[in-house]
């Protein structure tokens, strides 16, 4: 049987947890033990002063009480580890928007376009994954949203690749600023790094989930009737 991290963690956890309470145990055995042991062998001319026995049980308490405080963080830690696994289960399988270059299979790409304020006109800028330009398509700037369907000026279909999108904000034909187009990619796999969550897409470009602004049901593309 296939163990995943959660359970292997929620395991070593378990373990530990186990392996602490037991020290307790142990320890307090052996602290009564000693102690019984000095007030049986004692001075009777100078027996142990009240003061220091107070001493050494309030030491061994303080001792014990961090033991079950590092148990309980343990606990919580284990706990916390099971929710953010689940969390990135939630990501895997569907459709992320993210500033990246996207994987192009033949499928429309459908990207969010960041246009300058101001501007009259608008250039969709893409490039191949050797940052060739490939394309330089005129865009709507009130739109919302475009869907780049990876075809020639003859709509013979490009290459199968990695594209990267880029728009050009243009007023009165001069250049007023350039941003990269967010695009939505499927999440191929959810991972922990350095503690931050990553995303890895399908075009094996890796992004923070942080850097995400969308998530939703992977969106099908039926392909267009022959003329």
């Amino acid at each position: 049987m296939e163990t995943t991290s959660a359970t292997a963690a929620t395991l070593t956890s378990g373990t530990t947890s186990q392996s602490s309470e037991g020290f307790i145990n142990s320890d307090f055995e052996t602290f009564l033990k000693m102690m019984t042991t000095q007030l049986q062998n004692q001075d009777p001319l100078n027996p142990l002063d009240s003061a220091d026995f107070a001493v050494q049980l309030a030491t061994f308490s303080n001792v014990e009480q961090q033991v079950r405080t590092n148990v309980l963080l343990e606990r919580l830690s284990a706990q916390m580890s099971l929710g953010g696994m689940a969390e990135m289960a939630s990501f895997v399988g569907m459709e992320t928007r993210v500033t990246a270059p996207a994987l192009f299979t033949g499928q429309p790409v459908e990207m969010t376009l960041d246009v300058a304020k101001g501007a009259d006109t608008g250039v969709l800028v893409v490039r191949d994954a050797f940052g060739v330009e490939r394309q330089r398509l005129s865009i709507d700037t009130t739109a919302p949203y475009h869907v780049w369907q990876g075809t020639d000026e003859t709509g013979v279909p490009l290459a199968d690749g990695i594209y990267s999108f880029e728009v050009e904000s243009y007023r009165n034909g001069e250049l007023v600023g350039t941003a990269e187009a967010q695009v939505y990619a499927r999440v191929a796999e959810a991972r922990i790094e350095a503690g931050e969550t990553v995303l890895l897409l399908d075009s094996g470009i890796a992004v923070p989930a942080s850097s995400a602004t969308a998530l939703r049901l992977p969106v099908v593309y039926e392909p267009a009737p022959d003329p």
